[in-house]
């Protein structure tokens, strides 16, 4: 059985959370990409684990580090709508691909790629 892959959309689920988030893109990426590890072993709310993670990241955000903590981070060259359906196209046809984000625009790309959406509090952010 092919383990579900968990894609987040970096800049919509830190922009979720009015913290100050704007001040250091960077930082709040990191703080996301942290948070996110105990993902892959206690899975989402009706989706069990193991799960892999990848956090895409874009714009200011794009240059943070990848951690050994098994969070894939995706650098995305443009826009991380774009990356982000193009990862559930490629995807989608051989396992589950659950996407974390707000944005009804991206919702509708990744679901008519056959994958499912759940909302940013669906994931830890600290």
């Amino acid at each position: 059985m092919t383990v579900p892959l968990v894609v987040v959309d970096g800049a919509n689920v830190v922009g979720s959370v009015p913290d100050g988030w704007w001040r250091d893109r960077a930082g709040a990426a990191e703080r996301l990409r942290d948070a996110l590890a105990p993902v892959q072993t206690t899975g989402l709310p009706d989706l069990a684990a193991p799960v892999e993670v990848a956090l895409v990241v874009e714009g200011k955000a794009r240059d943070i580090d990848q951690t050994g903590n098994g969070v894939s981070v995706v650098r995305a060259q443009g826009s991380g709508d774009d990356a982000i359906a193009d990862l559930v196209r490629v995807a989608a046809p051989d396992r589950r691909v659950v996407v974390i984000t707000a944005d009804r625009g991206l919702r509708d790309r990744v679901t008519a790629f056959g994958g499912e959406v759940r909302g940013p509090t669906s994931v830890p952010r600290r």
